[in-house]
């Protein structure tokens, strides 16, 4: 589908109102995208009414918490949820409006969300293709940190979504660290189970305090071990990138010309050397 088509047909469907204003909030978000420095993607340039949304299941074990998604195991979903046994294991079931590939599809369940989420998902995807070799949960710390700030420079309202994720960010690296101490030390399978529990109503409690935000939700996915480690994906590393945009004034170019040119295929403490030194115009 064309870009003039898929403009209309996401006005129609987000119930913004008139074609002009979901050209508005599109032609916003790519003309951002070029101004700070974004390469051209193929993403969101055609769509498929046979592709509602993709579905994941996300899963591991009542004790296991892996660091970020790509250590959880994972098969395919349905509209009608996923195919692994709850008894046995914790599971994080995702509907996704995009995937980035550099020629994401805009899938029905992204047009027909609210303009503020696709004006922050589509620079999200667009900025994965910026820093595609780079480990994940930096590459998705940055996508987020990019989505935010580029959607909120093209869409207003969205001023204090990246700052509102920083709060997210630090709460789910507090409490995954905590939770990972427990499966460390404690051994006897009740004792653990009950402190799982008390931990995660406290991390609901906490995250309830957070103001809510526009484009996503302020607490975790799920609230199990598959919830907590996929959170924690884009959260590990968002403070670090974060104090790269509050160095750079608050700049979005400044900030993603810093993340573009962190260094490919190095080791992570090379790269986190390189984030906490950068600086405007180094």
């Amino acid at each position: 589908m064309r870009l003039p088509m898929l403009i209309s047909l996401l006005a129609l469907r987000s119930g913004f109102g008139a074609a002009a204003d979901s050209e508005r909030i599109i032609d916003s978000v790519k003309s951002v995208e070029r101004s700070v420095g974004f390469r051209p993607t193929g993403n969101f340039a055609r769509s498929d009414p046979r592709v509602f949304a993709y579905y994941r299941c996300y899963f591991t074990g009542k004790r296991e918490l892996p660091e970020s998604y790509d250590k959880l195991r994972l098969r395919e979903g349905s509209p009608a949820g996923c195919p692994v046994d709850a008894t046995k294991f914790d599971i994080f079931f995702y509907r996704i409006e995009a995937v980035a590939s550099g020629h994401a599809l805009v899938t029905e369940y992204l047009a027909e969300s609210a303009p503020e989420r696709i004006a922050t998902v589509v620079p999200h995807e667009d900025f994965h293709e910026q820093v595609a070799k780079l480990p994940g949960p930096i590459a998705e710390a940055a996508a987020t940190l990019a989505g935010f700030l580029t959607g909120a420079a093209a869409f207003h309202g969205l001023s204090r979504e990246a700052e509102l994720f920083l709060q997210k960010s630090e709460l789910i690296n507090r409490y995954h660290e905590r939770l990972a101490a427990i499966y460390r030390t404690e051994r006897k399978e009740p004792r653990v189970l009950e402190e799982k529990r008390n931990l995660f109503a406290s991390l609901q409690a906490e995250c309830a305090a957070i103001p809510p935000a526009r484009t996503f939700n302020r607490c975790v996915s799920a609230p199990n071990n598959a919830g907590l480690a996929f959170d924690h994906s884009y959260t590990w590393y968002y403070p670090l990138l974060y104090s790269v945009y509050e160095r750079c004034r608050k700049d979005l170019k400044c900030t993603v010309a810093i993340l573009e040119r962190a260094p490919k295929n190095k080791p992570v403490s090379e790269l986190l050397r390189y984030f906490q030194q950068s600086a405007p115009g180094s």
